[in-house]
């Protein structure tokens, strides 16, 4: 039977209806109607009233980030779409004639890779989502780590280095502070204003672009600049000290790394490697695991929402 992924992004609403097998049958996307609850609710009630049209649809699955409760019902708090205790599953049912799930985003995509990408095999899997933020997802026994109150595996706020820089969280030190694409921008600017040789070639490209962005600081990665290679790899660097401290608590198989930072490859991944395996907590004495690139790029919050909403209500429409 099939189900139906949601995935509510700042400025897009993604929907696919996926089959059993991780396929996506049928696709649209919405502009989101951010600063309008009600319009939200709509636009997302009609694009699963689309997909499902003259199809079988056990239910449907809606990411969205932010802190999701444990019965996966009330977005507590989603600091992109001003919500604050927002019973998003209540107000979905009152107009759709088919029962969801709400799911953090992070963990909708740390599932499809789990299920269908770069974790099938395994039973233990961390995923580390590196874009604007660091989302995370923990995948333990096969089953998704979702805690007492349902916000568990938010791995970006981990706290890397005492009273260290400022995180939106509204704490200092968070490994989102050092280890996301934000993160890397703001160092490239840096250097880029330093005056110093080795950012030459970002200032180039600011100086061409008018400004300095994601876009040119990936150029400059993609041609090898020396600048952009040291800064990505001290991103990686505390990427790997924050998987060698996961280790220890979850002694995961496989840490999956995704977000739009991992298009880098391994630029990006050996930096990672070598810090995990440098801060290693009893480093051979105990099995190494897989540090791996997430096999899916826009798709994976629409089909592990997909996904779990089928985990979810199969058992309760059976």
């Amino acid at each position: 039977m099939h189900a139906i992924g949601i995935d509510i992004g700042g400025t897009k609403i993604a929907g696919a209806l996926v089959d059993a097998s991780g396929q996506i049958l049928k696709e649209n996307r919405v502009p989101t109607p951010a600063d309008d609850p009600n319009a939200l609710v709509d636009a997302v009630v009609g694009l699963i009233t689309e997909l499902a049209d003259g199809q079988s649809v056990l239910g449907a699955g809606i990411a969205a980030a932010g802190f999701i409760d444990a019965e996966q019902a009330n977005i507590i708090y989603a600091p992109n779409l001003s919500w604050r205790n927002e019973p998003f599953k209540a107000k979905l049912e009152a107009k759709l004639s088919i029962p969801v799930i709400i799911e953090n985003d992070a963990n909708a995509a740390g599932w499809a890779e789990y299920r269908y990408g770069a974790g099938r095999g395994y039973k233990h899997m961390v995923m580390l989502t590196i874009g604007t933020g660091v989302g995370g997802a923990v995948i333990t026994d096969s089953k998704m780590l979702r805690g007492g109150f349902g916000i568990a595996g938010e791995l970006g706020h981990l706290r890397v280095v005492p009273e260290g820089l400022p995180c939106g969280c509204g704490q200092n030190g968070c490994l989102e502070s050092y280890g996301s694409g934000t993160a890397l921008l703001k160092a490239a600017k840096d250097l880029a204003a330093s005056g110093h040789e080795k950012g030459a070639r970002l200032r180039q490209l600011e100086a061409a672009a008018g400004q300095l962005t994601g876009q040119e600081v990936y150029q400059a990665i993609l041609e090898s600049d020396a600048g952009a290679l040291e800064i990505l790899a001290t991103l990686g660097s505390w990427l790997g000290q924050a998987v060698a401290s996961l280790t220890a608590v979850l002694d995961p198989e496989i840490v999956v790394i995704g977000g739009g930072v991992s298009a880098a490859g391994d630029l990006l991944l050996n930096p990672i490697r070598e810090a995990y395996l440098k801060h290693l907590p009893a480093r051979g004495f105990r099995p190494e695991l897989v540090i791996s690139a997430a096999e899916f790029v826009n798709d994976a919050g629409v089909v592990g929402a997909a996904d779990l909403a089928r985990v979810s209500l199969a058992p309760k429409v059976n």
